[in-house]
């Protein structure tokens, strides 16, 4: 994928004197007194905002926070605990814009927070006029927020199109790198894991993938309902009746690229949904009616892992049981430690995954931890993110 990078036009001395306009994503927890509870987004952010002033640049800085209601601003909705929390990290006061959208005071060296920019009106609707009014506050727009990638909004996609020059910050082009690597020019075998509670959710993706991969592991509730559809008992487990047809669709088509969705062929019961539940290895043809599966057995774990250490490239989306529950989480666990000891460069998304990468402390042994959320999902789906279609149509000219 083309696009431009913004590291590229630091490194070629583009950037000094310009005026640099960032969408960062800074949409960070807070508690209920205001104060921030987790700073992991305005730590990633800082390295693109440190190399724009690094390189001479004239700064703004802006992202949503909240869930505010467009022409109403509240004090809740306010950067300003952003700015102090980044403030204290860069060892600099960071002034807090506020009704910036006709006309941002900056100089070469300075940098400004602009205040949350959902509380314009059209922000969300990817209003024209709002877009070209924010691209005439700057010279370079830098998109640098993955998670807000699929949204199609004035500060993401509109000024994009509007600004002189539109490209990429080092976070996004991390993204974009790694989603190219993985699905785009992947090296095979390519095996994705796919798992959660519900079919429907994920449906769009695992037919997505169905089209591409070398193995599709399923997982969680998606496994029980792949399991139903092989004619297997599940007994009382969560699983989607209604959409049999649908995992069989899946299931022939990647059995007609001589691909496969491995069943398992064991699983961790419980008569009960517990952490201090007993757990039950037995065979899944001899799941009783009053079982409930929460995890994959350690028979399918050891063959699902040999098949993830013999993996060209590894796509994982969600735990495959109750990892929760020390009892029913060793399927989690074996993939996990399967993907780290891996070759395969592997990418992972979704906050059940993160935790497990967590939990297990794998961190750096994946090739590239997602933080996208929406977005990661939509690029697992097939589609074209918005902010990655316009940076590519702004890079060809």
């Amino acid at each position: 994928m083309k696009f431009i990078r913004f590291s590229d036009l630091c490194a070629q001395g583009k950037v000094k004197g310009q005026r640099v306009f960032i969408r960062a994503d800074l949409n960070v927890p807070q508690d209920d007194a205001g104060h921030i509870t987790e700073d992991t987004r305005i730590r990633a952010s800082i390295p693109c905002i440190q190399m724009a002033l690094d390189a001479g640049a004239a700064v703004m800085v802006t992202s949503h926070l909240g869930r505010p209601t467009e022409g109403e601003f509240k004090p809740a909705d306010s950067l300003a605990p952003v700015a102090a929390r980044m403030g204290e990290l860069m060892h600099r006061e960071i002034p807090v814009v506020a009704n910036w959208v006709d006309g941002v005071t900056v100089a070469p060296g300075q940098l400004v927070l602009l205040e949350n920019c959902r509380v314009n009106k059209g922000e969300k609707k990817n209003s024209e006029e709002l877009s070209k009014k924010m691209a005439a506050l700057c010279d370079i727009f830098v998109h640098d927020a993955f998670g807000t990638a699929h949204r199609a909004e004035a500060s993401t996609y509109g000024i994009a199109r509007f600004a002189k020059v539109a490209c990429a910050g080092p976070l996004l082009a991390a993204e974009m790198d790694a989603i190219t690597k993985a699905l785009k020019a992947p090296r095979r075998p390519l095996v994705a894991i796919v798992a959660g509670s519900k079919v429907s959710t994920k449906l769009t993706i695992l037919k997505s993938l169905a089209a591409n991969v070398d193995q599709l592991i399923v997982g969680g509730g998606i496994a029980n309902t792949f399991m139903l559809a092989m004619g297997l008992n599940i007994g009382k487990s969560l699983a989607e009746r209604e959409l049999l047809d649908e995992a069989k669709a899946v299931m022939e088509a990647m059995k007609a690229r001589g691909a496969a969705v491995p069943i398992p062929t064991d699983v961790v019961t419980a008569k009960s949904f517990s952490a201090t539940a007993e757990a039950t290895v037995k065979a899944a043809t001899a799941v009783e009616d009053d079982d409930l599966i929460l995890d994959i057995g350690p028979e399918t774990a050891a063959l699902l892992a040999t098949q993830l250490k013999a993996a060209g490239t590894i796509v994982w989306n969600g735990p495959v049981g109750v990892f929760e529950f020390p009892a029913f989480e060793g399927g989690t666990k074996a993939i996990a430690h399967a993907i780290a000891e891996s070759s395969a460069f592997s990418i992972a998304g979704g906050g059940d995954t993160l935790a497990a990468i967590a939990k297990y402390g794998i961190e750096k042994q994946v090739g590239y931890i997602s933080t996208g959320g929406g977005a990661f999902l939509e690029v697992l789906e097939g589609k074209t993110l918005p902010a990655f279609e316009i940076l590519a149509t702004r890079a060809n000219g």
